[in-house]
């Protein structure tokens, strides 16, 4: 997601290369023109407007989810029914190679890497699906979602070199063939697909390159899958649009991440960053397609020694998308997609180096599926307008002014035009980034003629601090009703039975006004502030937002008038249609509007019952507006209520809530357990069952080789978690210095021991990838052996956003060293053998549930003691055994222990988190590594964080039985170290409505074949 300067400057220059009319090995290139396509499918199709979808028009409003990075299958429909909740009826969704074929040509989407039970998941929910599984994908993961071995192919990858293209074609097939079987043609949830991945530079090789982009596109293609491709373009630049002979693409797509990835200063906005030609550059490079834009920032990632996940979601907060989602939809989007609506966590070390374990991204969920950020909210406002307003989708965006639709010239507003539909007029500060509270009056064209609105006394409009509105005229309010303009926004409309509701809202404090054709309200509720004018058979209502909700009668139609914070305590959720969670349409299905509670998840029909599934985080009344013809009996959560009906006619009961008490254990006072994990450093220690480093040469074609033997972990198939070297040799008795130079990615450390001897470190306040290092030799003995051990924390493998600078291929581990002597005259100490480890068996990894990339090679994880129940009569315990009491030296040590958890079952949902506490200052550094029965939940550095809090779901935790914890605790510096705390912390609990959640049950520990 991220751009670099020189990708950024690159991206302005024009297309610079030709493409030849033959692929790979000389087969045929084969280009449809865009009269000649022929349709694969008649069920996802669409115009210059939009989508549709069985024929009706449809606006896809999404969210970006990673269900890798939630690896509890279960919890896949919690996540998704948060985001339909919040407006949304598509999610985008990434595939991460490197978990599914960590091994060439070992194919393993099993356990939690099945990707079956989250599009199953989406179906049930009643979400589309964008699928985007690659081959590349970038995503803050490891290697861009390359898996390691890629580091060893000679060709540059994401071209169509050979050598590249072979390697993906069994991913391709594979994951393809799943995702083909999910689509809506066979039932599924799937309706677009994007090949590829930001494909949109190109450094020493073609570009744009068509001729991959075809075969990426040929792969899926002959996998079965029948949907639109869309692409999404870095930036909008227009490489890969239909018709531009670069690959057959059905829809142009571009990412946009307006205020970039430094959360440091949440509140500053600078000048520029709202873009405002995005609909004339959509014309020029697309004007066949709806405009799309795949990738829209909801978030930023954090890169360690970051601001943390709280400032990112400050910086991409409510107030930025008021401003930004709208100047979207000012733009005419309608393929919009977030990224992201849910982070989820870099578990198993499968994020990037730039980032560390939490992908909370600021999102709108919380890392922990957690619902309290107002951003949600906002989405959610959005969404549901967005669903009752079809006829935005045939609008057409106008010029932005300031002078021609408002009296203030520190307005900018933008029509989006129509000629039979209606007419949206998008309002913001024309300083985008104004912290003003600014008044003004509209000038709208209407089918009653240039209205000044507003219309009645000397009111006037307010714009409150970076807020943006969309004001209507002529919309459509069901079959029965229309509104000739409104100033106030609209959250929903539905029509029940022979009575429509239209709910309206506004920000704190504001003055707001619509008017219709028809007779003045028939009645107005005893809090109204609503003024009437009526004047030429068209009436005028004006109203003043307050915290008590308002409403006026109008023959059938009943208009709520609620504030901004009310509306956001509303819900719409959809009557499944004929067995189908999609309901009986994508633009304004069947619903019950229902106002209360923390998530209203779904609703349905039983008979004469309405059933509810919803959480709660309180005590909370409830009130059904618009339960279905037939219903009278209420069930929220299986539980029949009791409700009254008030003046509306709407159901109205009370959920309690007791908040449930539970004990939660105190791990200062668990039995925890010792090992030495770093036994490679002590004298006499046998590593005859290591791999040798012997490789004379290699295929790396980032770092030319500069040792006599390859010390490249990847080159022995070690490409995730810590790496240990040992190098042995023989003193001539006048060495001084050991030079070496290594890498690890950013963040990362090393450390150096000389036959036991802690020689130093490199602890890495700085976020560096990698370091040159000196470290002093004294008092060696000619002709004695001695050994080098060093160990090298790898922080993940770059990604290849850069396509052509093959970045992915940086490669890990020491790169170069050197044995200073005193005596020039001596022949200068080889180090030899050379021994390398990593994962234990590296790409024929060991933990086939868990992955190819959740161990490193640290000794507890080579044999296994991180898993449940592991052999403790090989640890120590008593006095000095917790992570709490420490090491007094350099080194590793592993801690584990068992606790119990005994949470109220099913009932309530309670996130739970671990807690590191902070370094006291003049601390030493150490890192740590955190195991939850046997998953790897988080890395820690003591002194670069920013992440102390690391969440772990239900179903990896047990909540009600036996946990295992592993703690690796690395004192990277001379003088030991200890955690100075550790803490389980639990949040509100929710009575929720989730389905139940299935604790995902990895293997145990039992003694590994040929560990050492």
């Amino acid at each position: 997601m991220k751009l670099s300067a020189a990708l950024c400057a690159a991206l302005a220059l024009p297309p610079c290369y030709g493409l030849s009319l033959s692929g790979p090995g000389g087969r045929p290139y084969n280009i449809i023109r865009e009269p000649e396509k022929r349709a694969l499918q008649d069920i996802v199709t669409w115009d210059e407007h939009s989508l549709f979808i069985r024929g009706e028009r449809a606006m896809m409003f999404s969210g970006e989810y990673h269900p890798f990075r939630q690896p509890v299958p279960s919890l896949h429909l919690d996540v998704l029914q948060k985001i339909k909740a919040a407006g949304f009826n598509m999610v985008s969704f990434y595939v991460d190679w490197a978990l599914l074929e960590g091994k060439r040509g070992e194919f393993r989407a099993e356990d939690i890497h099945d990707l079956e039970p989250f599009l199953e998941a989406a179906k049930q929910a009643g979400i589309y699906l964008l699928a985007r599984p690659g081959p590349y994908i970038n995503a803050e993961v490891s290697g861009g979602g390359f898996p390691g071995w890629l580091q060893r192919n000679t060709g540059v990858l994401r071209t169509d070199s050979g050598d590249f293209l072979g390697s993906t074609d069994n991913y391709m097939a594979r994951i393809c063939g799943i995702i083909a079987k999910h689509q809506i043609t066979n039932g599924g949830a799937v309706v677009l697909y994007q090949p590829e991945n930001e494909y949109s530079y190109g450094y020493k090789i073609p570009f744009p390159n068509g001729k991959y982009m075809q075969y990426v596109i040929d792969q899926a293609r002959r996998a079965g899958i029948v949907m639109p491709m869309i692409n999404n373009d870095v930036g909008p630049y227009g490489y890969y649009a239909p018709g531009s002979g670069t690959g057959q693409m059905d829809i142009y797509g571009h990412d946009n991440y307006p205020l970039g990835f430094d959360c440091d200063k949440p509140s500053d906005w600078p000048a520029g960053k709202l873009p405002t030609d995005l609909h004339q550059r959509h014309v020029r490079q697309s004007p066949k397609t709806p405009y799309a834009i795949v990738e829209f920032q909801g978030g930023s990632y954090d890169p360690w020694g970051g601001s943390g996940v709280d400032q990112c979601a400050a910086l991409v907060n409510h107030e930025f998308a008021r401003v930004f989602n709208k100047n979207n939809l000012a733009a005419g989007v309608a393929i919009f997609s977030q990224y992201m609506v849910y982070g989820g966590t870099n578990w198993g070390n499968l994020g990037h180096p730039g980032g560390y374990t939490s992908y909370d991204y600021g999102a709108a969920i919380k890392e922990n599926r957690v619902l309290d950020r107002e951003k949600y909210s906002e989405l959610k406002l959005q969404g549901e307008f967005l669903k009752v307003s079809p006829n935005y989708l045939l609008t057409v965006p106008g010029d932005l002014s300031t002078t021609a639709y408002s009296d203030n010239a520190a307005i900018a507003i933008t029509p989006l035009n129509a000629d039979k539909t209606g007419r949206f007029f998008v309002a913001r500060h024309a300083d985008y980034a104004s912290t003003d509270s600014v008044s003004y009056k509209l000038k709208l064209p209407t089918s009653a003629g240039v209205a000044t609105i507003p219309q009645i006394g000397n009111a006037t409009l307010t714009l409150s601090r970076r807020d943006s509105k969309v004001h209507v005229t002529d919309y459509v309010v069901g079959p029965d009703h229309s509104l000739l303009y409104s100033t106030s926004e609209i959250l929903t409309w539905k029509k029940f039975g022979n009575k429509t509701v239209l709910i309206m809202y506004g920000g704190p404090n504001e003055t707001h006004e619509f008017a219709y054709n028809g007779i003045p309200p028939t009645s107005q509720s005893e809090a109204s502030s609503a003024t009437v004018h009526v004047s030429a058979g068209i009436t005028v209502v004006q109203w003043h937002t307050a915290p008590k909700r308002q409403f006026v009668n109008i023959g059938s139609l009943t208009v709520y008038l609620i504030d901004r914070n009310a509306a956001y305590n509303y819900w719409v959720p959809v009557l499944p249609a004929n067995g189908s969670a999609y309901g009986s349409s994508v633009m304004n299905p069947e619903a019950v509007i229902i106002n209360g509670g923390y998530l209203v998840r779904s609703v349905s029909v039983d008979g004469a019952t309405l059933n509810v599934k919803a959480d709660f985080n309180k005590t909370t009344e409830m009130e059904v507006i618009g339960a279905p013809s037939g219903t009278s009996r209420l069930r929220v959560n299986d539980k029949v209520l009791k409700y009254t009906t008030n003046s509306f006619g709407n159901w109205v009961t009370t959920i309690t809530v007791d908040s449930p008490s539970f004990p939660i254990p105190d791990l200062d006072h668990v039995e925890w357990h010792k090992i030495d994990s770093l036994p490679e450093i002590q004298p006499g220690y046998d590593d005859s069952q290591w791999p040798t480093a012997d490789h004379t040469s290699s295929n790396n074609t980032v770092e030319p080789l500069k040792t006599p033997v390859s010390l490249y972990a990847s080159d022995y198939g070690f490409n995730t978690g810590t790496l240990v070297f040992r190098g042995h040799f023989t003193a001539s008795g006048s060495e001084t210095q050991l030079k070496l130079t290594t890498k690890g990615g950013s963040a990362y450390s090393y450390a150096v021991w000389l036959n036991g001897t802690f020689l130093g470190s490199y602890k890495n306040d700085w976020c560096w990838d990698y370091n040159d290092g000196t470290f002093p030799l004294t008092s060696l003995t000619a002709g004695s052996s001695y050994v080098l051990t060093v160990v090298v924390d790898n922080m993940g493998l770059n990604e290849d956003l850069n396509s052509g600078w093959d970045d992915m291929k940086s490669p890990r581990g020491i790169l170069k060293y050197e044995v200073v002597s005193s005596d020039a005259s001596k022949p200068a100490t080889k180090i030899s053998p050379w021994k390398i480890t990593g994962n234990l068996g590296g790409e024929s990894y060991k933990d086939r549930f868990r992955g190819p990339l959740n161990e490193g090679g640290l000794f507890f994880e080579r044999q296994g003691y991180h898993y449940p129940y592991p052999p403790l009569d090989k640890f120590s315990k008593g006095p000095g055994s917790s992570p709490m009491d420490g090491i007094a030296k350099p080194g590793v040590a592993f801690y584990t222990a068992l606790f119990t958890l005994n949470l109220p079952a099913d009932k309530y949902d309670i996130p739970l988190s671990f807690v590191f506490g902070k370094n006291p200052d003049g601390a030493k550094a150490y890192r740590a590594i955190l195991y939850i029965n046997g998953f790897q939940f988080g890395k820690y550095a003591s002194n670069i964080g920013p992440q102390t809090e690391f969440p772990v779901p239900e179903g990896i935790l047990n909540h009600r039985g036996d946990n295992w914890i592993g703690v690796a605790v690395w004192a990277v510096e001379d003088g030991g170290a200890k955690v100075p705390s550790l803490k389980i912390k639990y949040g509100t609990p929710v009575l929720t409505g989730r389905e139940t959640v299935h604790l995902v049950r990895g293997p145990k520990y039992t003694q590994r074949k040929n560990a050492y």
